[in-house]
């Protein structure tokens, strides 16, 4: 991995290459200065759309008089329906939108006339901007742009974010004699300095990486400038003969697989057999601005298989990828599979990407004008910070991620939650600008590898080549990754893959050990030898899918133990050429 532009001094670190790159750094490409100040002050953007839109809806009197005559008679009910609130004759269904939304749960919404009136005003004039979004006509990108900025404007106005139109703070004021509101206020100024005005979330002294998170017994047994490969130690007495390697999101540090004791989708594996492996990737900086997708192809999948085949003999490993890491290690098995080289035994990709055709909310932030202003960003410093990315997923569910923490922390004055996923989305990475770009353009913006049109290493790249075994995992009510997209992925093989679908969302779907709440569907048994032909259609399959009351760790496990090989002694931790560096987690997750 090594820049063209720089200096590179190799050594060694007890038998592991490690590069570091110095010299001169590798200068970004140059952009206007406009459009340097559009990519800082909108790169999204969500203003230039909805100027676009609000110019659309102007040349459209009759779809603006639509909106208003609809204005007009939700208007025109309030006072009627706020007067039978008042006098108690009877429920008041008010506005659809009230229903399933956990802002307005408090009963004076609907039991006091004064709130009941506000929040049915809130959400008439929310409809009417929509309305007018939707009189535009414009293109399907610009007007959900618009929607999306006009949704963002109105969660930002709810009644609910200010103290004296929320009735649980006012409450809880009282109740606490203004002690609430106070504690409140230390917390909003303190975020106001510490934070940018970003509220905490979380309370992160709770867990330390290596004691209640990534907390799996390990070694790192491989290291260079790109990867540290970490090894678990064995916790049975026999493990199969094939071993596992885990290529989690290069987007995120890499212990959402190995959350914490109990909760973690690694030691799940280890406990039941397998000799499992996971990369945990170094932190871009501004020294890996020309690190390309190539690189995370060499220097950390393909390097990582062949450091396990060293230390164990296996002549295949089992790849389980998760989101951006399940579309790299896709990426290597075609890439592998078209050499002629047969190392990866099964494919496992949990929540993943692989036909960008429906990309979900993330294909509004990757039009040709965004990844432009992305592009921008990225230059500026030979990255993408991680807290660009987690502003711009946190914009994406503001109710939940910003707004919300407004009201609890702010307003209701309460602690944060000590919670392992929530510290652990805090904890995020940066991105290098080539490789970033190349991801987001061939991927996301002209869905090469779907079309067998994706080259990588030299060589253009199919799916189809890999006729291994191959095991999907969709989440019902993931976001970033819809089911049905995952499911698209699922028909892109050599050969029929087993589709699971899980409950949860994107992060929830991969923390998803055995509880009452479990449920996954599938077709078939999973340790059956021939599988039932996948249908066409996404649709087509969750009428014919069984459902169950068990995680899919559980499904997962028997389909993969039927392909795994013998039980043989768990062979030792590293090898002469690969000795244990340094206990897990690493030190790469703590940069």
């Amino acid at each position: 991995m090594t820049d063209s532009t720089n200096k590179t001094d190799t050594t060694k670190t007890n038998g592991s290459a490690a590069t570091t790159t110095t010299g001169t750094k590798a200068a970004g490409p140059k952009f206007p200065v406009k459009t340097r100040i559009a990519a800082e002050l909108d790169p999204v953007g969500w203003l230039g759309s909805t100027a676009t839109v609000a110019a659309g809806a102007a040349r459209n009197p009759m779809g603006i008089a639509s909106a208003a005559e609809n204005l007009a008679s939700r208007l025109a009910k309030i006072p009627g329906d706020a007067a039978r609130v008042a006098l108690g004759r009877g429920h008041v269904d008010g506005a659809p939108e009230l229903r399933g939304d956990r802002r307005f749960a408090d009963k004076a919404w609907q039991e006091n006339p004064v709130y009941f009136a506000l929040v049915q005003s809130y959400f008439a004039a929310r409809a009417f901007t929509l309305d007018l979004v939707d009189a535009a006509d414009a293109d399907r990108p610009t007007s959900a742009k618009a929607r999306q900025f006009a949704e963002l404007f109105w969660d930002a106005a709810s009644p609910t974010n200010t103290p004296v139109t929320n009735p649980k703070v006012l409450t809880r004021a009282i109740e606490s004699g203004g002690k609430s509101l106070a504690r409140g206020t230390g917390y909003a100024v303190s975020d106001l300095l510490k934070r940018k005005g970003r509220p905490l979330r979380v309370d992160s002294d709770a867990f330390t990486l290596g004691e209640n998170m990534a907390a799996t017994p390990g070694e790192v047994v491989f290291r260079n400038e790109l990867i540290e490969l970490i090894q678990y130690r064995p916790q049975t007495e026999e493990v199969h003969a094939v071993p596992m390697l885990a290529s989690p999101p290069w987007i995120n540090k890499y212990y959402i697989m190995d959350l914490g004791p109990g909760r973690s989708f690694l030691e799940w594996a280890v406990q039941h057999g397998r000799t499992v492996f996971v990369i945990s990737y170094r932190n871009p900086d501004d020294s890996m601005r020309s690190v390309t997708f190539d690189d995370y192809i060499t220097d950390g999948i393909d390097a990582a298989i062949d450091a396990v085949q060293e230390i164990t003999g296996a002549p295949t490993v089992d790849v389980v990828g998760l989101c951006l890491g399940g579309a790299l290690a896709s990426i290597a098995t075609a890439l592998f599979a078209g050499r002629g080289d047969t190392r990866i035994g099964t494919l496992t990709l949990i929540n993943t990407l692989l036909d960008y055709s429906e990309p979900g909310e993330l294909g509004l932030m990757t039009d040709p004008d965004t990844l432009d202003k992305v592009e921008v960003l990225m230059a500026k410093k030979g990255y993408l910070p991680g807290t660009d990315m987690a502003t711009t997923f946190d914009l994406m569910r503001a109710n939940d991620l910003i707004f919300g923490y407004w009201v609890s922390r702010w307003m209701l004055g309460e602690a944060p939650p000590a919670f392992d996923l929530l510290v652990w989305n805090e904890d995020s990475t940066r991105m290098p600008a080539a490789m970033h770009t190349e991801y987001l353009r061939d991927l996301y913006g002209e869905n090469l590898l779907c079309k067998e049109e994706f080259e990588i290493c030299g060589r253009t790249i199919s799916l189809r080549d890999f006729s291994g075994d191959v095991y999907i995992v969709g989440a019902d009510v993931d976001h970033i990754v819809p089911w049905r997209s995952s499911y698209k992925g699922a028909r892109l093989f050599g050969k029929d893959a087993r589709y699971v679908l899980s409950n949860g969302g994107h992060i929830a779907g991969i923390v998803n050990p055995p509880s009452k709440k479990s449920w996954c569907k599938a077709l078939g048994a999973p340790d059956a030898a021939t599988l039932e032909p996948l249908p066409d259609s996404a649709e087509g399959w969750a009428e014919k899918a069984t459902r169950t009351d068990r995680t899919w760790w559980e499904d997962w496990a028997q389909w993969g133990s039927a392909r795994a090989g013998a039980m043989q002694a768990p062979p030792r931790m590293g090898s002469a050429t690969h000795p244990p560096l340094v206990a897990a987690p690493g030190t790469y997750v703590h940069s």
